[in-house]
């Protein structure tokens, strides 16, 4: 079986846009003699299933003040937080091999390996999870592609809970989404079960156990590579361009949702509601106890068609006169209130 790595030039990227961009690559285009097994770390990213609403799923303000992106992959299920506490396995392999559905046999190497670490009480658990002691502390996925088995998994070696639970916890929003909803579950490390020697272990050292246990070999460099090449490089790139770190991808994609923002403001009651289609508001009805001169449609019009990004927003504000259609009020303040 082939390794892939994401080195290029020989520096490791850590960026999860990549990490994601690099898979869909290889899947539709490196066709090798061999199955490929590609393990990696990457920078803390939340993955977000195609289906899935990404505002009903994250807390925005959370990742943009830790520097978290926010990528969408091209398959379902649900969010989850990616980060360098985990390595995460994806395989590219024949049908043939007969494990295409079958977690239990893709499965059985890991658990060996993880065996061979000291951790003892690791079993699959549903159809596709591993757990210790009835904590997860693994989730696989697998479909076809191109006549191959395209599957993958996680290790949690680490979990940052702040990081989990405040990302995938979105702000108390009134929201209405036709979107898949994720489903909290209970997690465990493996650093917590390992044996003694391996406690202190780093997340590239625990990358290089991975390789070595899955391809069964006793050092990395006696894996077989395919090195990732200039002209794969541009491929990556224009995918990271194009899907993986495009706003319309990872955020216009979401279904139609709908909430509703209310405050008390120095001209009065303000209350917004919103219709939001492919990531721009549709339609807008403000509502409140204010004492406006004008027409309130007029601030409505000026926001519709707008990406709910702060910057946009309030651009299409500047040239309205607030104090004459609500009362004093700033554009800053308006704003706010719809990213609440």
């Amino acid at each position: 079986m082939y390794l892939i790595e994401p080195y290029r030039n020989g520096e490791y990227i850590k960026d999860g846009a990549y990490a994601l961009a690099m898979q869909v690559y290889v899947q539709n285009n490196i066709f090798l003699d061999e199955g490929i097994i590609f393990p990696y770390y990457c920078n803390p990213k939340i993955e977000i299933g195609r289906f899935q609403n990404t505002v009903s799923e994250v807390n925005q303000d959370y990742l943009d003040e830790n520097n978290i992106i926010l990528v969408r992959r091209d398959t379902g299920g649900g969010a989850i937080l990616v980060d360098d506490g985990a390595v995460n396995v994806c395989f590219l392999v024949s049908e043939d091999t007969g494990v295409y559905g079958d977690y239990k046999k893709m499965y059985e190497p890991v658990i060996k390996f993880l065996n061979d670490l000291g951790i003892d009480k690791v079993e699959q658990s549903g159809r596709n999870d591993l757990v210790i002691d009835g904590k997860k502390i693994s989730g696989g996925a697998m479909t076809m592609s191109n006549g191959r088995v395209y599957g993958g998994f996680s290790l949690l070696l680490d979990i940052n809970v702040e990081a989990m639970m405040k990302s995938l916890n979105p702000n108390k929003k009134k929201i209405e989404s036709k979107g898949i909803k994720s489903v909290e579950a209970r997690v465990t490390t493996l650093r917590d079960h390992l044996a003694d020697e391996y406690k202190d272990i780093m997340t590239e050292e625990f990358k290089d156990l991975v390789i070595k246990g899955l391809l069964n070999i006793d050092d990395v460099k006696d894996a077989k590579r395919y090195v990732l090449t200039d002209e794969d490089w541009a491929g990556i790139d224009k995918l990271v361009e194009e899907k993986y770190k495009n706003w319309d991808w990872n955020y216009g994609k979401s279904p139609r949702y709908s909430y509703n923002r209310d405050a008390r403001t120095q001209a009065g009651t303000l209350d917004i509601s919103l219709e939001i289609e492919g990531g721009k508001i549709d339609k807008c009805s403000i509502y409140g106890d204010f004492f406006g001169q004008g027409d309130i449609s007029v601030v409505e019009n000026a926001l519709i068609g707008t990406r709910v990004i702060k910057e946009e927003l309030l651009e299409a504000l500047s040239d309205v006169d607030l104090n004459y259609y609500i009362g004093k009020i700033t554009k800053e303040e308006i704003v706010d209130l719809i990213l609440s």
